[in-house]
């Protein structure tokens, strides 16, 4: 993708990217307390409790660093477009961008929809 945001959308972008890397810390919160819940009902014992904590916990910090490390500006819309793809963000909420970058948004949206 080849489209630079202005100043002003950038700041846009940042703000809702931020907003997305919360509810996806938040997601795997959840992750890691159904496991504890399922052990504190007795339903795993503490090996395998440990055993899947780490394991979601890896696989989780692996989707933040692939998506989140490295972020410049030239891939805020990409990194919006996998928020929106995996459901961490909304189209409500893109609502402050111009038109031409929800416009942009949208497509893709559209394409990522086309090919599922």
């Amino acid at each position: 993708m080849n489209y630079e945001l202005s100043k002003s959308q950038k700041k846009i972008a940042r703000q809702i990217i931020e907003l997305g890397l919360q509810r996806e810390y938040e997601n795997g919160i959840k992750k890691m307390d159904n496991i504890i819940q399922n052990w504190k009902a007795g339903k795993l014992d503490n090996r395998n409790t440990y055993l899947d904590i780490y394991k979601k916990l890896i696989a989780h910090d692996k989707h933040i660093g692939q998506r989140y490390d490295r972020m410049t500006g030239s891939n805020y819309l990409l990194i919006i477009i996998g928020q929106l793809a995996d459901g961490v963000i909304t189209l409500d909420e893109i609502s402050e961008f111009n038109d031409e970058v929800k416009a942009i948004i949208n497509r893709w949206v559209e394409l990522s929809n086309n090919k599922s």
